[in-house]
């Protein structure tokens, strides 16, 4: 089934729909979407690796898009959802020690969930919730998600064929990997916040 999906994945890379599906996972990855953008991101540069550049962009332009709605969801629905269950739980004054320490170092958590496999959505909703400055925001979303989406697009237009044979010998092992990564991700969001 693996395979299936792997075969799948790369045949809608070659397709004159990728960059749109690229750009809308992109987007909603950074905003509610579980499954980061690497997935469609890889198969696309192994399978054009001349665009690799171009795929980069889409994939970090809409990527930063989707933070800023992040950051809104926070900053919107905040007082709607979060105040009511802090309250609940007696946690709002938590919150507020939360939010002073994240205002002052919440720039450097948003650099690193922009360039590693934890949920960025997290720490961009997470920045809107807690106000965040807006130009910290953009500026460390800038930089965090190019090096990233730029760094794997480039090693993969460069070095693709050993890349995709190691892929494809690996899948299973690979996946469950990323599988790891992720759900390890979501689990250590758990104890940070």
């Amino acid at each position: 089934m693996l395979r299936r999906l792997y075969d799948w994945t790369m045949g809608l890379a070659r397709t004159r729909h990728a960059d749109k599906a690229l750009a809308a996972v992109s987007f909603a990855e950074s905003s509610i979407f579980p499954i980061p953008p690497d997935a469609l991101l890889i198969p696309m540069v192994l399978a054009q690796r001349h665009r690799w550049i171009y795929l980069a962009f889409v994939c970090t332009v809409s990527s930063i898009v989707g933070a800023f709605v992040g950051y809104a969801i926070g900053a919107l629905f905040m007082d709607v959802i979060g105040d009511p269950i802090l309250q609940f739980y007696g946690k709002a004054d938590s919150f507020d020690e939360i939010q002073a320490l994240y205002n002052e170092w919440g720039g450097w958590g948003v650099l690193f969930a922009a360039v590693t496999p934890f949920p960025y959505k997290v720490l961009t909703i997470f920045s809107g919730a807690t106000g965040l400055n807006l130009g910290i925001f953009a500026l460390v979303s800038i930089i965090g998600r190019s090096a990233r989406f730029f760094l794997v697009a480039w090693l993969l237009g460069r070095y693709g064929e050993p890349i995709q044979r190691f892929i494809e010998r690996w899948l299973n092992w690979l996946f469950l990997a990323f599988m790891i990564l992720l759900i390890g991700g979501f689990v250590s969001i758990r104890y940070l916040f």
